[in-house]
């Protein structure tokens, strides 16, 4: 069944909330500063709180949006949805690991909040969820290690893992060998992962089209500082309202490129001790 609610997202939370009651597991979707903003208070109180089997699929996250300007650009959610109790948070990094993603959420009884982006992002994974031939398996909670070098650890999620991959390359051409991990769940986290990372490279970089402020690098941070405190770099939106224009532009302008991943790489690394 397929319902649309319109310009109704509280209504539409409220709704959902009243299947998942009924036994259904609704789906619900729509951009994410309207998921996460608009009916927040629906979310809260109707389906996070009574831990309702209800999913969010939230598109058009970030500011991948683009020429949509800052009133429809969502960089705050992550911070949100994750300091929910009973919320599951997931950032899938492509097309083949978003399939992967909803699986387990239908699978997973409780609010799943999937955040999604607007522009067509570049394939990173095999088709059936295969990474260089070997077959993955999606579990909340986990992460996927797509590299492994000893120097730096890249953390990155969404389709800042592509952004990754790309800034590994560059460093290894300058000698430079990092881990790169898909960190798709980000609540909960792999905190083993994160520490065995932290541990091996004895450094840290997020990489994030979020706030840093509350989000992907907030995550980390909070992990680390209990395990294996590092020093570490953040790269996303540096607390601020980004302006309209084309996706690439606005990366380059905020400072989420391949080229700002590696810059932040090289300062981490010079602050191991």
């Amino acid at each position: 069944r397929f319902f649309n609610f319109g310009v109704a997202e509280a209504n539409m939370m409220s709704a959902a909330a009243g299947l998942a009651s009924s036994g259904k597991i609704p789906f619900v979707s729509t951009f994410a500063v309207f998921a996460t903003g608009r009916a927040y208070n629906q979310y809260r109180t109707s389906i996070a709180y009574p831990n309702l089997n209800v999913k969010i699929v939230a598109t058009h996250s970030g500011i991948s949006v683009g020429e949509d300007g800052p009133t429809h650009f969502c960089i705050e959610d992550i911070a949100i949805m994750r300091a929910l109790p009973n919320t599951t948070v997931l950032v899938p990094a492509d097309a083949v690991e978003t399939e992967a993603a909803v699986k387990a959420a239908v699978d997973h009884y409780g609010p799943v909040y999937i955040r999604l982006s607007r522009p067509k992002l570049p394939v990173i994974y095999e088709e059936g969820y295969r990474w260089r031939g070997e077959k993955l398996t999606f579990r909340i909670g986990g992460s996927v290690t797509l590299r492994e070098g000893e120097d730096v650890t890249l953390v990155a999620s969404g389709l800042m893992v592509s952004r990754a991959l790309d800034a590994a390359e560059a460093l290894a051409r300058e000698g430079i060998e990092a881990t790169v991990i898909d960190l798709y769940s980000i609540k909960p986290i792999d905190r083993e992962a994160l520490t065995e990372a932290a541990r091996r490279t004895g450094a840290i970089v997020t990489c994030e089209e979020h706030n840093v402020c509350g989000g992907v690098g907030s995550a980390v941070a909070e992990v680390l500082v209990e395990t294996v405190p590092v020093p570490m770099e953040m790269v996303g939106v540096k607390d601020t309202f980004a302006e309209s224009g084309s996706m690439e532009d606005l990366l380059t302008k905020y400072g989420l490129t391949s080229k700002d991943i590696v810059e932040a790489a090289k300062r981490v690394i010079k602050r191991k001790t």
